[in-house]
């Protein structure tokens, strides 16, 4: 039970040194995995499927809050690659 705590704390202590982009991505892969879990869970009946929904809906869930962040736009340049800006 002790390493249990210990490991809480350790993530806790870890989490404080995420960025703001880091922060994004790791609240929409805890909503995306929990979703997916209780999706999979429901669907499939078993533990496996709600594992695979969970894994599937946190890569899922980290994704999409990525690309979706608020005042970040981007053009492409006359190359073709693709470049972030702030919104306007």
């Amino acid at each position: 039970m002790k390493k249990v705590f210990v490991v809480l704390a350790l993530a806790l202590t870890l989490a404080g040194c995420e960025t703001a982009r880091q922060d994004r991505a790791l609240g929409g892969a805890l909503i995306g995995g929990g979703t997916g879990a209780l999706i999979g869970g429901l669907a499939g009946r078993s533990a496996g499927a709600a594992v695979a929904g969970g894994v599937i809906g946190a890569a899922a869930g980290a994704i999409i809050a990525d690309s979706t962040r608020p005042g970040r736009c981007y053009y492409y340049t006359r190359s073709g690659h693709k470049r972030y800006t702030r919104c306007r």
